[in-house]
Parts: structure tokens; C-alpha cells; sequence
């Protein structure tokens, strides 16, 4: 029986990595593989078959406890006589890397818009660069550049970046591989289901509610949709699932006037349902490298607009994608032309994009040939 181990810090079907690197252990197992899952600690009983292996996470700061667990990933990795390594992150050595994130420098040089210029931006941007953490997360990096590995991006703009990055890799073959939702679990609402989860928040046929999910409010434009909202009609609603301290956003949708038209979710559990009571779904990013949550809210049957700088925004039409997600007026007039052209049509996800975890299958197979 042939052996592979999979390195990712967190096993755990909570966030976008975690889910796939569960889905793919799983998978691999069911086909006949000894699977080892190396990682910092586990939130989930493993599948049959899966053999988590919890190496810790240990130190005083970031940097010290991401040492430690590439450093420990890497002594099981050696020791464990495997027949093929896939990281899903930060590693020492594999076979198989899947870039889920892209390049520290390409997230610094996107995401910093998501700040206002001046101070505020400068000292972000010095905390950055001068981390510890980042400076060992660069060194890890380019040791995986050069390592000579199968290299995976999650979506084709990743890929431009990580060549805009390290120009020695236009050379190299990259492929991609998109994520792909669970088509079981995310699909377009019955009416009867979409009336119970509207009825929870009160909603008539006349409210259109415009939906985000987010970790990192700043990140994905929480801001410039709150704008965009108090310059609609006083029957759109915002509602934000995910995220922490919303305290800010709260007070600046106070002070425009649409408090009582903003929610702000926290953690949402039934995703499927959260899209099931929307209307349109927004993602105003500066910088996401294959969102999920643009793909999951596609599945559900909304109509959906993003960033370019999304690696899922591929999967949309040029007139549902925004340059500069500050720009909250033309914000307003795309969700307003959105949601007045709905569109019925089924989306029906094009089978010859390569997606999901079967195309690493293929990959395993042909590598251990």
C-alpha cells in the first residue's frame, strides 16, 4: 500500500484549506492509500483510513510557532518513509504544493489599498515587513520555489502573481486547480425554504438584501458596501456573515443613516441557508486568491459581483467585476443593475475547468506510477 502524507497546520472541515484538505485525505483513502495528515492540532474525528499525526504548535510568538511546525512537519515527514508529500501550506519539502494564497508580496501590495493612505497604511505596511513571522513565511517561500516540486494554484490570477513574484517560474509549468462547492450541499433554494429563512429577519418580497461573507471586514470591503447601501433605496438590506469586532462598521453604518439595515451575522454555520435568503452576493476584496464564497453563492442560484482581484471572479461575467472595490458609488449602480436584470438561468459549473480534489487524484496516480 503506497503512503502519503498531507501537511497542512489545522485538520479541521472549518474554512476553505481545512475543508479541502479533509475532502482530499478522504478521498485518498477510500482509493487505497495509507494517509498520514501532519499537523499543528485536529478539530475533527479523521475519516476512515486517516491516520492525524498532531505535532503541536509551539513558541512565544508567530514566528516561533510556525518554526516549530514546519521543523516538526518536516521530522515525521523524513521519518515516515512516505511515498508521496502534498503541503497545502507552509513546508520544508514536498512533492505536491498547492498554492491556496499566493505571494506574500502580491497580498501586501493588493491588500494595503484596504487601508486609508497615509499613516494608517505606513505603519501597516512597517508592522508587516519588519514581523519576524513574514520574514520567515518569504524565507519558506522561495525555498518552495526552488524546490522543484509540482506546483498547484487554486486559480489563475494566483498564478499570475506568483510569476509577477518570482519571474523564474514563467518557465515552469504551473497548473490550476480551482475549488469547487459541494453541488449537493449549495444549490438554489426551494420557495418555500427561501420564505422560511427570510421570514427569521422580518423580510417582505419587496427587500432585497445583499449578502458578504468575511473573516477580515477591512479586507473585503465591508466599508464600501455599507456606502453603497446608504445610497440605495431603503429596501436594500446588508447582511455580513463571519467576521469579529464589527464595532467599527457597526458606528459607520449608524452614521450614514442604515443601522437598522445592516447585520452583521458573526459565524454562520448553515451557509446554504444564509445565501437561500439573499438576493445578490458582494465581494468587495482587495485581495482573495479563489474566494468560496463567490462559487457557493453561484451554486445557490444569486447573482453575484466581484473584485477582480479574486481568483473566482474568472467564473464571472466582465460587466459582474469591479476594479477598485473602494469605489462604492459604482458599487451601488452595479448591485442596482444586478438585481434588476436577476437572471434565471441554472449555473451549471463547466466541467472542462480542472476543479475539486479529483484532478490531485490524477496527479497521485500518475506520480506513483
Amino acid at each position: 500500500m503506497k503512503k502519503i502524507a498531507i501537511i497542512l497546520p489545522r485538520f479541521s472541515r472549518y474554512g476553505g484549506v481545512e475543508r479541502f484538505g479533509y475532502n482530499l485525505s478522504q478521498t485518498l483513502a477510500e482509493q487505497g492509500y495509507a494517509v498520514d495528515f501532519i499537523c499543528s492540532r485536529a478539530e475533527e474525528e479523521p475519516p476512515q483510513g486517516v491516520n492525524v499525526i498532531k505535532v503541536g504548535r509551539y513558541g512565544l510568538c508567530r514566528a516561533g510557532k510556525l518554526l516549530w511546525f514546519v521543523l516538526a512537519a518536516e521530522r515525521v515527514r523524513k521519518n515516515g518513509n512516505y511515498d508521496l508529500c502534498i503541503s497545502l501550506g507552509k513546508s520544508l519539502n514536498q512533492d505536491i504544493l498547492r498554492i491556496g494564497g499566493g505571494p506574500l508580496e502580491s497580498f501586501w501590495n493588493l491588500s494595503r489599498r484596504a487601508w486609508p493612505a497615509g499613516f494608517t497604511r505606513c505603519f501597516k505596511m512597517f508592522r508587516r515587513r519588519t514581523a519576524l513571522v513574514n520574514m520567515l513565511i518569504k524565507h519558506i517561500e522561495r525555498a518552495q520555489v526552488c524546490s522543484g516540486c509540482r506546483m498547484v494554484c487554486v486559480s489563475h490570477r494566483v498564478k499570475e502573481w506568483m510569476i509577477e513574484s518570482h519571474p523564474a517560474m514563467s518557465e515552469q509549468e504551473i497548473e490550476v486547480v480551482y475549488n469547487k462547492p459541494d453541488l449537493s450541499l449549495f444549490a438554489k433554494p426551494s420557495a418555500e425554504q427561501r420564505a422560511e429563512s427570510r421570514a427569521e429577519f422580518s423580510l417582505t418580497d419587496n427587500d432585497i438584501v445583499i449578502s458578504t461573507a468575511t473573516t477580515n471586514f477591512a479586507l473585503k470591503g465591508v466599508s464600501s458596501l455599507i456606502k453603497a447601501v446608504a445610497q440605495l433605496p431603503d429596501n436594500y438590506h446588508l447582511h455580513v456573515a463571519g467576521g469579529r469586532n464589527a464595532a467599527k462598521y457597526e458606528a459607520l453604518a449608524a452614521e450614514l443613516g442604515v443601522a437598522k439595515r445592516v447585520k452583521f451575522l458573526g459565524k454562520v454555520t448553515d451557509m446554504p441557508r444564509f445565501y437561500g435568503n439573499s438576493d445578490i452576493f458582494v465581494l468587495a476584496s482587495y485581495y482573495d486568491a479563489c474566494s468560496n464564497s463567490v462559487l457557493e453563492a453561484l451554486a445557490c442560484g444569486l447573482s453575484v459581483l466581484s473584485s477582480r482581484d479574486n481568483g473566482s471572479s474568472y467564473f464571472l461575467p466582465e460587466n459582474r467585476v469591479f476594479d477598485d472595490p473602494s469605489d462604492y458609488m459604482k458599487l451601488k449602480d452595479m448591485i442596482k443593475t444586478a438585481v434588476e436584470q436577476k437572471s434565471e438561468v441554472k449555473f451549471e459549473w463547466d466541467e472542462k475547468i480542472p476543479c475539486g480534489v479529483e484532478p490531485y487524484l490524477e496527479m497521485v496516480k500518475e506520480m506513483l506510477k
